[in-house]
């Protein structure tokens, strides 16, 4: 196995394992991550009746920043999201990195929702 494939593996692994601890209400929804390699996407989600209440991505129209793979976008991003949970009256989430670990863009995303309003 390539290092690549394995690196999906060992992501796969930990996403599920995470999933199966976490879940999303409609009080305190799920707040899942994903990142690509020039992107990054977030997503409010309430498992309970499997509904995504809110999301943002650095792929939307009048995204701000130009480049969507780099910390300020992440920042941006998780901002944008907190405003977004916060006009709908929702404050605590459920963070879920997707396996990801937590350092670079996930971190900033996260830090800077908290400094928006969200609560862990």
């Amino acid at each position: 196995m390539d290092l690549k494939a394995r690196k999906r593996v060992i992501r796969e692994k930990k996403k599920r394992k995470i999933r199966g601890t976490i879940s999303g209400t409609t009080e305190r929804p799920r707040l899942s991550v994903f990142k690509s390699a020039k992107n990054i996407y977030v997503q409010a989600i309430d498992d309970v009746q499997q509904k995504t209440l809110a999301s943002a991505s650095t792929k939307e129209k009048g995204f701000s920043l130009t480049t969507g793979g780099n910390c300020a976008a992440a920042k941006e991003v998780g901002r944008l999201i907190a405003e977004r949970l916060q006009a709908g009256e929702i404050k605590n989430v459920v963070f879920d990195r997707n396996g990801f670990i937590y350092h670079g863009r996930i971190k900033e995303l996260a830090e800077a929702a908290r400094e928006a309003g969200l609560k862990f």
